[in-house]
């Protein structure tokens, strides 16, 4: 059972793949250790330049020698709207007074042609690196760009939080489909469908997928140990993809003060947010995300929202402050552990196989 079409096609021995959390959470160690241990490190490249891609990809290479693989955004279109920016930036300042950081009447925002440029860029660097996975969020790449990804002879993954969105994946060729149930952490990979209707939650997701697509199904949210991995398994995926699980881990690049607001959360601490990106995200709730509330439904689109919110985000990780930090993580935060990445790896499949022979008797 743990070994199947996904372990081969990606050439992995374990079917456990580390989500491609972006931001900084995916450090090179963090990435090298999951392949090395017989899983699938994953960059999470979604707001790194070309050249900072290519430095990872490079540090990665020499720290191990089995396969990872990187994930980048596909660019929505969006429109900027200098009144929305000013109100918006109206909001936002008295939080930037508590920080002690000046306030801001507008902002230089990058728009959608230089995005796409960027993602494009990101294209030519997979292939000149000769990265042979990877794996997309927010959407589908165009047709060419597929097809210049699959003459290279890359093995490419889709995200989907609906059937329909799973089923757009396979026609447009992608080798795996990520299936993301309500409980994941973070932003998730909702392109067609709105927020509601996206919500389907893991267990009822799998196996509606499974029906009715033909590629490996690769589950993702609120999974953290063996019995997560097995159960996904029992309902037809091939394997599961973790994050929040890795967060925690020693390896991971996440803050000090996110590693341990998730140790000590329970299920019922994390919401659904927009406040600080644009896109609904699930996040352990704080001041920040208790102050915004009343705004959600006027504030702008992924990804103009996440630039006005950087210089908050940021500055509150320098002061070690949770209440104005983007605390992502999924529903399953008491089973999270504060380990290396080997022995995590080691645990869950020592777990599953043990499943596996209560279930042969």
């Amino acid at each position: 059972m743990l070994n199947n079409h996904m372990t081969e096609l990606l050439k992995i021995e374990y079917p456990i793949i580390q989500a491609p959390m972006a931001g900084g959470v995916t450090t090179s160690k963090l990435v090298a250790e999951v392949s090395n241990a017989g899983g699938l490190g994953m960059i999470g490249a979604g707001y790194m330049t070309p050249g900072q891609m290519r430095e990872q990809i490079q540090e990665i290479k020499h720290l191990t020698s089995n396969p990872f693989g990187i994930n980048l955004f596909v660019p929505e279109e969006y429109d900027v709207i200098d009144d929305e920016v000013k109100s918006i930036n109206e909001i936002l300042n008295p939080i930037r007074e508590q920080l002690n950081l000046p306030r801001k009447d507008c902002f230089e925002i990058t728009r959608f042609k230089h995005v796409y440029e960027t993602f494009i860029e990101q294209i030519n660097v997979l292939i000149e690196e000769n990265v042979t996975i990877c794996s997309f969020t927010f959407g589908i790449p165009s047709k060419e760009v597929m097809a210049e990804l699959k003459k290279n002879n890359m093995i490419l993954i889709g995200t989907a939080t609906t059937v329909g969105e799973a089923v757009e994946n396979e026609k447009a060729g992608m080798d795996l489909v990520v299936v993301q149930g309500s409980e994941a952490g973070g932003h998730r990979g909702s392109f067609i469908d709105g927020n509601q209707e996206s919500l389907v939650g893991l267990m009822s997701l799998i196996p509606q997928v499974v029906d009715n697509v033909n590629i490996p199904v690769i589950a993702a949210g609120g999974i953290m140990d063996g019995r997560g991995l097995m159960a996904s398994i029992c309902l037809g995926a091939k394997g599961v993809q973790m994050g929040t699980a890795f967060l925690t881990c020693v390896e991971s690049g996440a803050h000090q003060v996110h590693k341990e607001a998730i140790l000590n959360s329970n299920e019922d601490h994390t919401v659904l947010t927009r406040s600080f990106s644009g896109k609904w995200a699930r996040g352990i709730k704080n001041k920040f995300i208790l102050e915004m509330q009343k705004h959600e439904t006027f504030l702008p689109d992924f990804p103009v929202q996440n630039t006005l919110t950087q210089d908050i985000r940021k500055t509150s990780t320098v002061q070690n402050n949770p209440d104005f930090m983007s605390l992502w993580a999924g529903q399953s935060p008491r089973l999270a552990q504060n380990q290396t990445v080997e022995i995590f790896i080691k645990n869950i499949i020592t777990e599953a196989k043990k499943l596996c022979s209560m279930d042969a008797r």
